[in-house]
């Protein structure tokens, strides 16, 4: 777990850039499942960066205006009753001897304390829109200062989405976050290390799932980074594809898209291998393409480059190969132009990837691409998807094809840091043909 002074560091540096202010982060909500049960619960990534605290009926509020209470946090208190059935909490007193509150308040005096800190604060950054019910506390903590207005108390009088602040401090990792999620994608490896192992011809995707699943836990992580996408066959040309339950037959691709979470950092990635142990000339020949224009589009993440760059390079390569092979016609440049591609490419190639899979940050700056900058991570991830009945010759149906990696902008260049996870086609046909019989 990251220590106490890089949170603490964290919350020092958001404070010096929303200048006289006061935001308020909420805890994510307590979801039922059904019935008594709840889902699990996993803390709203945004507070949970700033604090690492991650109990649920929580907020934070920091504040550049109060005196002394610059970092405040209402929780659960202590309830030896309640402990008992759900686990140790921090309490108020934990919340400041553990996790760095000048001051902690059970959470059922948040309603009589929060108008005190929004007491005459010009900017409140607090993200409206997300939970509607928290939104209404929100909303009554302001009409209760602005109830003082004729004793020279003023509310705030402007409201800031916080992520204006802490997401660009997101988007931008330090060393020690890189550290957690170079460990997160070492878990990975071994997930898809393993699954690589079990898959064969007679067993089930979920049988698969299992072993990516287990093999997370066993190694530390708290739960997968997402859902996991194990699909066969002609389930690899499903984007999102989650049902997980095919037989897998001989002559299958296996598309596994899976990634370990590791103390709130995710890892992204996406092998395709055949499980019999060899590709077929038509799978190859796709896989090839792929692998060829995820090389280019890492080649190009550097500093100065952009996002659609990036994306450009992998299309480019990929236009290339449907042309080659016959899929689309040409000439590769107005295919690009009239989008003849998207009926087998239909994503884009990159996203951003840090506490959440799909992290936040913006793409664009000023209505322009923003440029990639040291310590931004993102995904590289070109895929071709020619599903069944597909306007193509029938010799190529049923192949999908994903290979993802996740990359670190550097001034040195991209630094891949799933490297370890194999994709070359020769060294799976090696590894795949070398597994014990299932």
């Amino acid at each position: 777990m990251l220590a106490a002074a890089e949170f603490a560091a964290r919350r020092e540096r958001f404070r010096k850039a929303m200048g006289q202010a006061v935001a308020v982060f909420a805890a994510t909500p307590v979801a039922m499942r059904n019935n008594d049960v709840e889902h699990e619960f996993r803390q709203d990534s945004d507070l949970f960066y700033l604090t690492g605290f991650d109990e649920p009926e929580c907020v934070l509020v920091l504040s550049t205006v109060h005196p002394e209470h610059r970092t405040v946090l209402f929780v659960r208190p202590r309830n030896p009753e309640r402990e008992t059935w759900d686990g140790p909490r921090a309490g108020v007193e934990g919340a400041v001897t553990r996790y760095g509150a000048d001051a902690a308040f059970s959470m059922a005096e948040l309603a009589a304390k929060l108008p005190e800190y929004l007491q005459d604060c010009p900017r409140l950054y607090y993200r409206l829109g997300r939970d509607r019910r928290f939104d209404a506390r929100i909303l009554d903590a302001l009409d209760s200062v602005r109830a003082k207005a004729r004793l020279g108390i003023m509310p705030p009088r402007e409201i800031v989405d916080p992520g204006t602040i802490v997401h660009e401090m997101r988007l931008r990792k330090s060393a020690a976050e890189i550290e957690t999620m170079l460990r997160a994608a070492d878990i990975t490896a071994k997930a898809h290390a393993r699954a690589m192992e079990v898959a064969a011809p007679g067993r089930y995707e979920y049988e698969v799932e299992a072993e990516l699943l287990r093999t997370f836990r066993a190694h530390g992580a708290e739960r997968p980074a997402y859902g996991s996408i194990v699909g066969s066959g002609a389930n690899a040309t499903i984007l999102h594809y989650r049902k997980n339950d095919r037989r897998l037959e001989a002559g299958d691709l296996l598309l596994i898209d899976a990634g370990a979470e590791l103390e709130y950092y995710a890892c992204d990635v996406t092998r395709t291998f055949p499980v019999s142990g060899r590709f077929s000339p038509a799978q190859r020949a796709i896989y090839d393409v792929v692998l060829a224009a995820q090389a280019a589009a890492i080649a190009a993440v550097r500093p100065g480059t952009t996002v659609p760059e990036v994306h450009r390079h992998a299309l480019e390569v990929l236009v290339d190969g449907l042309v080659t092979l016959g899929l689309i016609q040409g000439p590769v440049a107005s295919a690009i132009e009239e989008e003849r591609y998207k009926p087998y490419y239909m994503h884009r190639t990159s996203h951003w990837l840090g506490m959440d899979v799909h992290d936040v940050g913006d793409y664009f700056v000023d209505k322009q691409p923003r440029a990639l900058e040291p310590g931004f991570v993102l995904t590289i991830e070109p895929g071709l998807y020619i599903a069944p009945g597909s306007p193509c010759d029938a010799t190529w149906h049923g192949i999908g094809v994903r290979i993802e990696d996740d990359v670190l902008v550097t001034n040195d260049g991209p630094h891949v840091l799933t490297a370890a996870i194999p994709k070359q086609a020769e060294e799976l046909e090696q590894i795949l043909g070398a597994r014990a019989p299932a």
